[in-house]
């Protein structure tokens, strides 16, 4: 039964902590952590910057601008 939620967790998780740990190079695990640890802390609030961060990342395409690919010097 644990097994099953800890799984649906896994796979269904936003990827925040791994995003943040691969920008910063530490640990998945400290990043979660320090999730935990400042929810404890700041009584819920960073659940909250946690659910923010993870719909801008489901939604990140939206907010990338289209460039317009400049054509260089050798292409004119």
């Amino acid at each position: 039964m644990i097994q099953k939620i800890v799984f649906f967790f896994e796979m269904k998780s936003f990827g925040v902590c791994s995003w943040w740990a691969s920008k910063l190079g530490i640990s998945t695990s400290k990043v979660r952590l320090g999730f935990i640890y400042s929810s404890f802390i700041a009584l819920g609030s960073p659940l909250l910057i946690y659910l923010i961060m993870a719909w801008i990342l489901e939604h990140k395409h939206y907010f990338k601008l289209q460039r317009k690919k400049r054509n260089t010097i050798w292409e004119l």
